[in-house]
């Protein structure tokens, strides 16, 4: 392919600012979960973006934010990682002129690297259009920005710009992953996502951040539907590891209710991922204090040795 550009594109920026959002609607599909709770992401996520120009690889990450416990250093320390490992940064803030604490730190980082930065301010459906040159104009100086691109990653606006300016700032490279490929991600991985990002929405404030999501197994097979035809259904089991046993409590619900409601919402969007009919059951395990134990966060997907 002649001038095909290709690179890794980090998106950086504090919790819930609209990051996962931001490239689900670039990529076309639902790959990272998203709820209006921080630290919704958790490990960092890989999705590939691929047209006649190019293909953008790029790398979603924790929000960068003061680390309570070892998940959360974990956390931190793999969004600034990426800082030092990709062509462009996106840097996602809010539409705001106030420029706070977890934002001078971001700021603070960008500084010392030679990558260049591209900010963009999210979430311009939520405000007036005069305002805009306002915001661009509190945060123009704060860092050595090559581009400013104002967008709506949940209205889709102004984001198809925002992918021509990344390109103008990739190099000539190979296509490192097929035409098709839309993440590196395994099957398994997505699908606990998804319960987790169910439970997320669901359930108290206090809970959340206190469960992990594990598949346990993924099994395809067939079964005659109503008109006697042969159709793939996928059994999935997935366990919901929470830290206190009131918890578990509240995760299953009044007669299981909470815990269906979970399981039901995510099957739905299991289906539309994996095309075909999802048998899903779903446990729910008590692990006290697991995010300060290495071996359990390793277990549950949290690998200590990528970072």
């Amino acid at each position: 392919m002649n001038n095909f550009k290709s690179g890794f594109v980090t998106l950086i920026g504090r919790p819930n600012v609209g990051k996962s959002t931001l490239m689900n609607r670039l990529i076309g599909q639902k790959i990272a979960i998203t709820s209006n709770k921080p630290q919704t992401t958790r490990n960092r996520i890989q999705t590939v973006y691929t047209c006649q120009e190019g293909q953008i690889i790029f790398l979603d990450t924790p929000g960068i934010h003061k680390a309570k416990n070892k998940l959360g250093e974990y956390m931190v320390t793999v969004a600034e990682r990426t800082l030092k490992e990709v062509d462009v940064i996106l840097w996602l803030v809010e539409p705001t002129t106030f420029i706070g604490a977890g934002e001078r730190h971001i700021a603070e980082q960008l500084r010392s690297t030679d990558t260049p930065v591209i900010l963009v301010i999210n979430k311009i459906d939520t405000v007036e259009k005069q305002e805009i040159l306002r915001f661009i104009d509190a945060y123009k100086d704060i860092v050595d920005f090559q581009e400013i691109v104002p967008v709506s990653a949940l209205k889709g606006e102004n984001t198809e710009e925002l992918v021509k300016v990344m390109f103008q700032y990739l190099e000539e490279g190979p296509c490192y992953y097929d035409e098709d490929t839309i993440t590196d991600q395994p099957e398994r991985q997505i699908v606990a996502e998804m319960v987790r990002e169910k439970a997320l929405r669901n359930l108290n404030d206090e809970i959340p951040h206190g469960i992990a999501v594990v598949t346990d197994q993924m099994r395809e097979r067939k079964r005659k539907d109503k008109s006697g035809h042969l159709e793939n259904i996928i059994d999935i089991d997935a366990t919901i590891i929470c830290e206190r046993d009131s918890h578990k409590g509240i995760i299953i619900g009044k007669q299981g209710a909470m815990l269906k409601k979970i399981g039901s919402q995510a099957r739905k969007d299991m289906e539309n991922l994996l095309d075909c009919k999802v048998n899903l059951k779903l446990w729910v395990k008590v692990k006290k204090e697991w995010r300060d134990s290495n071996y359990l966060m390793k277990n549950f997907g949290y690998r200590q040795e990528e970072y």
